[in-house]
């Protein structure tokens, strides 16, 4: 790429609380983002400030098209292209700037400085290896000729075209290594030192001061100055010999964009520009900016400056930590696991399930600092954008719980699911409805930090019940023998779900309370995106509340999951429309997850409006927090409270003891990983994760060498959803005949 790319965009600026236009010069060699208040004042050499870009973390929102952040040290700049294309010819250039000049820092700091010798011992090996790769070449022919299957013959020559084509670019590339290897100890030999740009403003040349500071540099971890000094670290010269080439991104005058809420960049070309005569400086060794421009996500941000950071427990033991976003509101669930007494053999309540778990877990208010360099790696791994379906990510960051046993929370409060039967009218059914989905998140997580739960294996089961309040003394405490959990009374609401495929990663639900003549199935296929300092989950499926007494059926949609702020304190929020929809009566629901806007707002907003069949109006409209207090407002005046989540209490799920369980039972099969991560035994935990998924793959590998089909245990799939087999309205219908 060229040394250096420069075009306007727009940065946010807090005193002015908005955006505006600057000027960017982006230094490729140097790892540095320069800006200027006007292309005019960057000939001039009068720089506004500039961001260093190693070890910086750039991060987009899925939701905008044309704004992007660059987070260096716990601070983050913000910064809005013209549209979507020139933000990313920005972000790709970024990218590349980022990942070399960290690389550099990982020399830098293990003391390691490459020379001509470990250059040519890495050519060779290359080389070596290409040798290899051209005898294997060979081999196809022989296929080829032994192959009678035509399918078969073009899918080998297709894959011999694509090997012969990488051969010839590796071919290519180590004869480029060499020429500049040659070329580089001609320059040494006439000059005396490496060829490097001539400056221009803030491209680099180091001093011999910085050079004897880099040569004698110890071999440790690189301490995170302050929160107030972004990017302050020690610059490598580049080793590569570069040339004076320039690329600019436009010299249009900005516009006003067509929000009005700034002045954005000017539509981008390369051209070659013939202004570079300014002065030459050094890389600064903070990254600044003036006063009136400055903005951080100051209360985003675990601020460990006014203490040291806590790496081990009082014990001695790595501390645990957190999780990336996965679909909805997640916590480790208060759990107490136990049946009403009266009910089986006369055994009592511990005998029977699982002790309590109400505890939160103890790495809850830690920062991610203690695992920075392990996230930092990961993150080197991925670009933005990519799918993180099938990224392994490293087991500290694991909630103690699977998916599926997340997705449970949805009835912390059984009683409104159960209550939507209740209401004698449709129009009341519909807000009972919403009342029950809109409390269904928070539980989900209580704390602040954002935790991953562990994905589940194919086939995995988990099941659970909730005894309703007041229903615990009931003498009819009959056992539903053909529900999804056959132990437990006609009273209860039960749930079941099933990992009812691994690629792509799909879980189907489904709960029933059989006295209320009441069922709920769904499915959710979680689809993870990479956004920089966030992770974006979709989920891409749906639900259905089934009423029997009433023959409705109201269809649902699920918020994505964000986990925001991942190299600091993770947090949790969501963000999408959904809907609600009953056919039968006509009534539906809107409802908007908001993501908090970088520049003001709120967390965790949500509005919903309810509408009657045909009308544009809505007769309810809801407003607050999803995991806070929700208000209503109807249109015959009446405003109340619709949702309090923080005064509503949380009825615990029941789950089986382990030694009850079946081997596919989640908790069963993760017990190994829960119970190394409570000991914080990070190492057993990542063995025993690593155990079942190598089992997984080797029943993968014989399903396939055998062509058996996988088989679903509880659910089939039917269409484009996937149904319970056995739901409580079929298994009703069946005992009328």
């Amino acid at each position: 790429m060229a040394s250096i790319m420069e075009g306007p965009l727009s940065k946010w600026t807090n005193v002015m609380k908005g955006w505006q236009y600057r000027w960017f010069v982006l230094d490729y060699n140097a790892g540095l983002l320069s800006y200027y208040t006007s292309k005019d004042k960057m000939m001039r050499g009068s720089r506004r400030g500039c961001v260093r870009l190693r070890g910086a973390v750039i991060g987009i929102d899925d939701e905008d098209d044309s704004t992007f952040t660059i987070t260096v040290d716990q601070k983050t700049f913000h910064f809005q292209a013209r549209d979507a294309d020139e933000r990313e010819k920005w972000i790709h250039a970024l990218e590349d700037t980022i990942l070399r000049h960290t690389l550099q820092l990982q020399g830098v700091d293990s003391g390691f400085v490459p020379s001509v010798h470990d250059f040519d011992k890495k050519l060779t090996e290359a080389d070596a290896y290409l040798q290899i790769l051209i005898d294997q070449l060979k081999l196809f022919d022989e296929k080829l000729q032994n192959c009678k299957d035509d399918e078969q013959r073009k899918k080998i020559e297709s894959l011999k075209e694509t090997t012969s084509s990488m051969v010839e670019s590796i071919k290519h590339c180590i004869v480029l290594l060499q020429i500049a290897k040659d070329q580089n100890n001609e320059e040494k030999h006439a000059d005396g030192l490496i060829s490097t740009i001539n400056p221009v403003d803030a491209v680099y040349q180091p001093s011999p001061l910085e050079q004897s500071v880099i040569s004698t540099m110890p071999s440790q971890a690189v301490i995170p100055p302050e929160p107030a000094q972004l990017c302050k670290s020690e610059q490598r010269p580049s080793s590569l010999p570069v040339g004076p080439v320039v690329a600019s991104l436009g010299n249009q005058t900005p516009t006003p964009n067509s929000t009005g809420s700034g002045q954005s960049a000017p539509s981008s070309s390369l051209t070659s520009p013939s202004h570079v005569n300014l002065s030459p400086n050094t890389v600064p060794d903070f990254s600044y900016s003036s006063s009136e421009d400055e903005f951080y996500d100051a209360d985003e941000f675990y601020q460990s400056s006014s203490s040291p950071k806590r790496c081990m427990d009082s014990s001695g033991s790595a501390a645990v930590l957190t999780r990336s976003s996965t679909g909805s509101s997640m916590k480790r669930p208060d759990t107490t696991e136990s049946l009403n007494s009266s009910m089986s053999n006369g055994t009592n309540d511990a005998d029977l399930f699982d002790p309590p778990d109400d505890q939160d877990d103890d790495g809850e208010g830690e920062s991610v600092e203690e695992h920075k360099s392990v996230i930092m790696h990961l993150l080197s791994q991925v670009r933005l954008g990519m799918d993180l379906t099938k990224v392994v990510l490293p087991t500290f960051i694991l909630e103690r719980r699977s998916l599926l046993e997340m997705y449970a929370d949805f009835f912390a409060h059984p009683d409104l699911f159960v209550s939507i039967s209740d209401q004698k009218d449709p129009k009341e059914r519909m807000v009972q409805v919403v009342k029950w989905y809109l409390s269904a998140f928070h539980a989900g997580r209580k704390g602040s930090v954002a935790k991953k739960p562990y994905n589940p294996i194919l086939g995995e089961i988990f099941r659970c019940h909730w005894v309703l309040p007041g229903t615990e003394g009931e003498d009819d405490m009959e056992p539903v023998s053909e529900g999804p959990v056959p132990w437990v009374s006609k009273s209860n609401v039960t749930f079941v779900a099933e990992q009812v495929s691994h690629h792509p990663p799909i879980s189907a639900f489904y709960a029933e309370c059989f006295n209320k003549r009441i069922q709920f199935n769904a499915h959710i296929w979680t689809k993870s995106k990479f956004l920089g300092m966030s992770i974006g989950v979709h989920n891409i499926g749906q639900g259905c509340v089934t009423c029997l007494d009433y023959d409705e059926h109201y269809i649902l949609t699920f918020p994505n999951g964000y986990g925001r702020s991942i190299l600091t304190v993770p947090w949790i929020e969501l963000g999408g429309e959904c809907s609600i929809n009953c056919s039968k009566t006509g009534y539906n629901a809107s409802i908007v997850f908001h993501t908090k806007p970088f520049y003001g707002g709120k967390k965790h907003r949500i509005t919903a409006e309810i509408f009657s069949p045909n009308d544009k109006k809505a007769f309810c409209t809801i407003e607050g927090e999803w995991n806070g207090v929700m208000y209503a407002k109807y249109t015959t005046g009446e405003n109340a409270v619709f949702i309090d989540t923080k005064k509503m209490p949380i009825i615990k799920k029941k789950v089986r003891k382990l030694e009850d369980q079946d081997d596919f039972e989640s908790r069963c099969l993760w017990k190994d990983v829960t119970y190394n991560l409570v000991i914080r035994d990070i190492d057993a935990a990542t063995a025993a994760k690593h155990a079942l998924e190598e089992r997984q793959r080797a029943e993968a590998r014989a399903r396939k060498e055998n062509e058996t089909p996988w088989e679903t245990r509880l659910f089939h799939e039917d269409g484009e959803c996937w149904v319970y087999d056995e739901p409580l309205l079929k298994r009703l219908a069946a005992n009328k005949h």
